[in-house]
């Protein structure tokens, strides 16, 4: 009988530590969970986090308007090597370059107004009816222009010509997204 009061002690102490280690009664919660079994759900928490990321991705930092032009890689003045990245082959009409944020991006000259690596969006009916995305991996040009990297000269004066386009600043150079830790 001894042992069985001594359980009993032990589990009403264990009982009453539990208790009181698990409710302070100033206990909040800041998170809502309509989920009736009260697990957490990861598909949810991940689409948030990539809507998070991707609004940050897409918007915005700075906007331009200058003149869109055309060239190819053997323009009469180009050397057939981009300034930003030398070593990347456009010799054999590549005119995309694959980014880790952004994915397949055009390539595009600029002046130095923007850094090498910054990404831009642009709208231009006569090349696309969605919007462009474009890599500074080029130079050459002035002010506000920017130069798109076509296969061809011919394809650039026919398809893309010149206009008076708008521009927005995705990234400006290389830097790490402000989301990335």
């Amino acid at each position: 009988m001894k042992k069985f009061l001594n359980i009993i002690k032990s589990l009403i102490l264990v009982l009453v530590v539990f208790l009181s280690t698990t409710s302070n009664g100033n206990f909040e919660s800041k998170v809502k969970n309509d989920n009736l079994n009260k697990t957490v759900n990861l598909s949810k928490m991940a689409l948030k986090v990539s809507e998070f990321n991707y609004d940050l991705l897409y918007s915005a930092k700075d906007t331009y308007t200058g003149d869109l032009t055309g060239y190819a890689y053997n323009c009469p003045l180009c050397n057939g090597h981009l300034a930003c990245l030398s070593r990347y082959n456009i010799m054999d009409g590549t005119t995309t370059y694959q980014d880790a944020d952004y994915g397949i991006v055009n390539i595009v000259a600029s002046s130095a107004n923007l850094p090498c690596g910054s990404i831009i969006r642009f709208n231009s009916e006569r090349i696309s009816s969605t919007p462009v995305y474009a890599i500074v991996l080029d130079r050459g040009v002035l002010g506000n222009a920017i130069d798109l990297l076509s296969e061809s000269e011919e394809y650039a004066s026919k398809y893309i010509g010149r206009s008076s386009i708008t521009y927005d600043v995705l990234r400006s150079g290389w830097e790490t997204p402000s989301y990335a830790s």
